[in-house]
């Protein structure tokens, strides 16, 4: 099958594969910069900015390198150093920003990102009924919400057109192999029904009663196969995430890199999350901590994401995603989170994005 240009708002994608937004660290300027050069969608990740190299950037760090507050975890100043390193990398190619619904200051970094340059928006991490609220001022940016049913995109095309007069430039259905958090409770993860294959379909047929809307499937595709098979679904375009991970550009600390590389089948689990939703990851010294109840003591600093509730629910489930993702990000492996889809086991290799794209459309490995 040969993959066809991915059309989204005014921009077009040359290889309909859109580089999924990991953070924190794992997707900013250089793997970003170099999908969207190689002629597929990079996407850099709002979250965890503070700590973008070293946090020499950031504006208020506690003495444990902490970013303090949200205004400084979620840094516009250094989404915007970010997004001008990426644009040396690619040049005018479209770039999109990954800007999870669940963050505590939600609008504000949609708007640091289009400011910094983003010509699309990806939102997740809750169903982003007011997302084009945070765009109004951005026309010409295109957004793409994140839906795991039917249901969920028929609600929010409604909610769009009667409340903004506007619907989604494309969307992106994710199924429960996904990295990171889940749209879909623990129990549910597991069930046939939500499974990629079971709820893409349902939600191309939602999409075409609003205009085509460009469809795009995403967790758990690893190979040309995986990629030919969801087109095959109705899909326009994928979306891929830990596959990226495993490239030579990829903004990740090499242990987070050896991490995957290292892992087993039966390391990658489902966790709890102070997100309230279930995430996936490679079990880790973490978690033993955990479970023994000797993980690093949670204070909410960062003030990250409104479901926390400062520290509530990640004192519940015993970590702080901010500091133990940020771990990771240092390469701490000892007390790093280290978010991978369902397949992270699979990686096998360090290559580079340009050679990774390559088996991805030929289908070699």
């Amino acid at each position: 099958m040969i993959l066809k240009p991915l059309k989204i708002g005014k921009y077009t994608i040359d290889i309909p594969i859109i580089q999924g937004g990991m953070g924190v660290g794992i997707s900013w300027d250089q793997l970003a910069g170099n999908v969207s050069k190689e002629g597929a969608l990079g996407v850099i990740s709002s979250v965890g900015t503070g700590v973008y190299q070293g946090r020499k950037y950031t504006d208020k760090v506690l003495k444990d390198a902490r970013p303090f507050e949200a205004e400084n975890f979620y840094s516009g100043k250094i989404l915007k150093i970010i997004f001008e390193n990426a644009r040396k990398i690619c040049g005018d190619k479209p770039l999109a920003c990954n800007v999870l619904y669940a963050s505590s200051d939600y609008n504000r970094i949609v708007k640091d990102a289009c400011e910094a340059g983003a010509n699309m928006i990806i939102t997740g991490a809750g169903l982003p009924l007011t997302m084009p609220e945070a765009v109004k001022d951005y026309p010409d940016v295109a957004l793409i919400p994140i839906v795991s049913t039917a249901k969920a995109l028929k609600i929010l095309c409604r909610r769009w057109e009667k409340t903004h007069n506007r619907l989604p430039d494309a969307v992106i259905v994710e199924g429960p192999l996904s990295g990171g958090h889940q749209g879909f409770k623990y129990d549910e993860c597991f069930l046939p029904e939500n499974q990629l294959e079971q709820i893409l379909p349902p939600v191309v047929e939602e999409a075409k009663n609003w205009g085509n809307i460009p469809v795009i499937a995403a967790g758990g595709i690893w190979d040309h196969n995986d990629i030919v098979k969801m087109m095959e679904l109705g899909a326009s375009g994928v979306q891929m995430g830990t596959r990226f991970i495993g490239t030579v550009e990829c903004d990740a600390h090499a242990n987070f890199k050896q991490v995957l590389l290292d892992s087993k089948k039966e390391d990658i689990q489902l966790f709890k999350s102070p997100v309230g939703y279930p995430a996936r990851g490679v079990k880790t010294n973490l978690h033993t901590m955990i479970e023994e109840n000797r993980a690093p003591k949670v204070a909410c600093i960062s003030n990250c994401v409104a479901p926390c509730n400062r520290g509530e629910e990640a004192k519940k489930v015993g970590y702080c995603i901010a500091d133990r993702l940020s771990d990771a990000y240092d390469g701490l492996r000892e007390s790093g989170l280290f978010f991978t889809g369902a397949n992270g086991y699979r990686l096998n290799e360090i290559i580079t994005v340009k050679e990774l794209l390559h088996k991805l459309i030929e289908g070699e490995e």
